[in-house]
């Protein structure tokens, strides 16, 4: 009998924080997050700078972005007694630690946006997986 393949990754190092890691990864790899955080790298800004900066972002997903980043304390929210008021929001060091990540991905995907899209408009005409693999036999 073959001995079971260890296959590795971060479940596999990690195992009693797998849950953890993913839930984790799964925020913090969110396109509107990697936005976000790129976006405060500058300093703090007000909720419709923010939304001015990142086209596409609706008013809910920005709401509830920062609202899911401000929980995991990646940024703060300060509101000022003002009138009209005012609120900024800004990264703490926490969320000043991802930027080395954040901008390695979004370059990434700058770097590869011409490939991707070509590998796109090819699979548009081949197919993926299963059925292009069943055309070719």
């Amino acid at each position: 009998m073959t001995p079971a393949r260890q296959i590795a990754g971060p479940c596999r190092t990690w195992p009693e924080d797998s849950a953890f890691i993913r839930e984790v990864l799964d925020r913090i790899g969110d396109k509107w997050t990697v936005l976000i955080v790129s976006t405060l790298s500058a300093g703090p800004l007000r909720y419709s700078d923010v939304q001015a900066s990142i086209p596409g972002i609706s008013q809910r997903m920005l709401t509830q972005t920062l609202k899911h980043l401000e929980r995991d304390g990646l940024i703060t929210r300060t509101a000022y007694p003002e009138v009209p008021p005012r609120v900024e929001y800004d990264l703490t060091e926490l969320g000043r630690s991802l930027m080395e990540a954040v901008m390695a991905m979004a370059g990434w995907a700058a770097a590869h946006h011409r490939e991707i899209a070509a590998n796109r408009a090819a699979s548009e005409l081949t197919g993926v997986g299963r059925a292009k693999a069943a055309a070719g036999a």
